[in-house]
């Protein structure tokens, strides 16, 4: 992702229980879910509760940040992940810079799916962009995200 498109902040990963169990307890300020949720998530050195391995990462995608500023069309940079990197199960955009998690897991049963709490400008709504099943799963998504490639293009 870094080397197709530019630098990478990443504003969290790996986390001890200890340090979610604090960011929960104060959900308001961090935004942090239960131990429990986050197990193969965030806290990556613990199974969760199906015996399985995971991680996650929250990132930001510093070329995107004006794109996304001037748009407020997050689906860009997620349907060119969707149709770039393969090992990743679940995405979620989040309002503030199109920071996203991303998520990989060892279970097989976990499929990709993208997920937004920001509104989709082409539908007016948040929630799934896509999974397994959905019609727009398969198929390139060249459309959404060719103006944001040409202009990271032009600028460099």
């Amino acid at each position: 992702m870094q080397s197709a498109l530019g630098q990478l902040s990443i504003r969290s990963g790996y986390r001890s229980c200890a340090v979610n169990a604090k960011g929960a307890e104060n959900r308001n300020q961090y935004n942090c879910a239960s131990n429990e949720s986050n197990y193969a998530g965030h806290i990556w050195d613990v199974r969760d509760a199906d015996g399985y391995i995971g991680a996650t990462a929250c990132i930001i995608v510093n070329s995107f940040i004006s794109y996304y500023e001037q748009t407020q069309d997050w689906t860009a940079l997620a349907w060119w992940i969707h149709d770039h990197i393969d090992a990743y199960a679940a995405i979620t955009f989040f309002p503030k810079y199109a920071a996203f998690n991303i998520s990989w897991r060892e279970n097989p049963k976990v499929s990709k799916s993208i997920y937004s709490y920001v509104k989709n400008l082409h539908t007016g709504k948040s929630g799934f962009l896509t999974k397994q099943g959905m019609d727009n799963f398969s198929g390139t998504h060249e459309f959404f995200y060719k103006t944001f490639v040409e202009q990271l293009a032009s600028s460099v």
